[in-house]
């Protein structure tokens, strides 16, 4: 769902510092400049300048927790040298060197749309179940949704792997221009490699894998719909992976990679009648074309900030006939959720006055929301170091926007995770250029990459209590922070006062 994706990010003076320093060995001095970039970045943690003059007291709670937690000293703690690490992560490259990564081919040249993967999750429910997993397929109402546990799983930590599989919609067809064919061989290479050290051991702990259907599409929001259903309780934590240009990591707070979101579709309904006598009826398609007018001309009183992108998806069947039905779908987006409520009736006032105009009538049907996630340092910070450690290139220095781990905002406003985001692709997410590198050696290198990080970071969660509980106490301040910058950012967001004609 356009993944990682930037408003105008440029270079900061804190990302050219950090340049200098992550690369070599953390000495006291290092650590300290580390933790204070760090700190730095939670002041800009939100997008637009409202957002972070509303949140000023939130961002210096938030900053005064992320210093409590000492996040450089934990990567450097977890950055040292761990032999029983190191058998897992070997394994996991194992798995992708000799089969994982010729799936992620299989899949990139066979893609299936969203909610139709049948061939995909298919390959990786059989792979799944011959090493251990019991597999539970079409949960929460969803036929391409499952849940994997793996047979010797032992209690708590609850370890979960989030698996994506869901091409792209394009106008040649379907493609994986986000690289989703290889979401799920890079998770399935971290599980199975972790599960197995698990029950080798007899450790404590339990790997979970999620298999999550279309989310380049919605309705059904997938993840929310599993969300809602139960699915993720009491995971502990959960990781999943995803295609990026850059090698990077979120900051922490809340946010979410694509901004807040409403997927609305606006139906419209006329009369049909010939188009010699068009006066007897009502054209459906002349309100469809009202809305968009209607929209890009209210532009300049919306914040500059929003997004409100559609496409009509009926416009009529001939032209000697007055089309009497026809829609259009909305993706309508803000980087909050508060001032997306006013952004929201723009538009749907948009359509009631297209409608009005024309003699039709109109449907309004909000058929899925995505909202902020959570991120945290403890996680992003060390997920990130393991990932230079494992190769990766084209590394982004500074931190860059909180942002949920699931595009939905649900799982990752509830469970503490990371989107590990290795560097896999020359090209821009929702490309034909981005396919095309999954199938090559930088498409191949980070997969790796990806997965051997992956497995690190479970490994470092299920071996080290007092860090589970650094992660814990860091995930429930900012989520307790919260609702403080919901009601802040409701106190500037006023509304002009427009009095009636005399």
């Amino acid at each position: 769902m356009e993944a990682f994706f930037r408003l105008g990010r440029r270079p900061t003076c804190a990302g050219r510092v950090l340049r200098g320093i992550i690369m070599g060995p953390l000495s006291p001095m290092k650590l300290f400049v580390l933790s204070a970039l760090l700190l730095s970045t939670v002041a800009f943690a939100q997008e637009t300048p409202t957002e972070r003059e509303a949140a000023r007291d939130v961002l210096k709670k938030m900053g005064d927790l992320e210093k409590s937690l000492d996040v450089p000293g934990w990567v450097t703690r977890l950055s040292a040298a761990n032999p029983a690490r190191d058998q897992v992560t070997a394994r996991a490259k194992q798995l992708m060197d000799t089969e994982l990564l010729a799936m992620s081919d299989d899949i990139t040249r066979h893609p299936e749309i969203g909610f139709v993967e049948k061939r995909s999750i298919q390959l990786l429910i059989d792979y799944l179940k011959r090493h251990g997993f019991e597999v539970t397929v079409g949960v929460a109402n969803l036929p391409t949704a499952f849940v994997a546990r793996y047979k010797g799983n032992n209690g708590a930590p609850n370890l979960g792997v989030i698996l994506e599989y869901d091409a792209l919609r394009g106008t040649r067809g379907a493609f994986h221009g986000d690289q989703h064919s290889a979401q799920g061989p890079v998770g399935m290479a971290a599980a199975i490699a972790m599960a197995e050290y698990l029950e080798r051991t007899h450790a404590p702990g339990s790997v979970v894998v999620f298999g999550t259907p279309g989310e380049e599409m919605m309705p059904p929001v997938a993840k929310t719909d599993m969300f809602k259903a139960g699915i993720f309780n009491g995971m502990d934590v959960i990781v999943r992976s995803h295609a990026v240009s850059s090698t990077s990591r979120p900051a922490p707070g809340f946010g979410t990679c694509c901004l807040n979101i409403d997927g609305v579709k606006y139906t419209f309904t006329g009369a049909p009648s010939h188009q010699m006598t068009s006066w007897a009826g009502r054209n459906a398609p002349e309100a469809v074309i009202h809305l968009f007018n209607n929209i890009d001309s209210v532009r300049s009183s919306i914040r500059p900030e929003a997004r409100v992108q559609g496409v009509i998806t009926e416009g009529g069947a001939a032209p000697n006939v007055v089309p009497d039905h026809t829609a259009a779908d909305f993706y309508i987006r803000y980087p909050d959720a508060v001032y997306l409520a006013q952004v929201r009736e723009f538009v749907d006032n948009a359509a009631r006055a297209a409608a009005l105009s024309t003699g039709t009538k109109v449907k309004i049907d909000n058929y899925g929301s995505m909202r902020d996630g959570i991120s945290v340092a403890t996680l992003a910070e060390v997920g990130f170091a393991h990932m230079k450690r494992f190769g990766a290139t084209h590394i982004e220095e500074a931190p860059g926007k909180p942002q949920g781990y699931d595009e939905t905002g649900t799982v990752s406003s509830a469970i503490p995770g990371l989107g590990f985001a290795a560097y896999t692709s020359n090209a821009p997410n929702h490309t034909y250029e981005m396919e095309a590198d999954a199938l090559t050696e930088v498409g191949h290198q980070g997969f790796v990459v990806g997965a051997q990080s992956m497995a690190a970071l479970l490994f470092d969660f299920a071996t080290h209590p007092d860090y589970r509980a650094a992660v814990k106490r860091e995930f429930e301040g900012i989520q307790a922070l919260f609702g403080e910058y919901q009601e802040a950012l409701k106190k500037v967001y006023t509304l002009p006062r427009v009095p009636d004609p005399q």
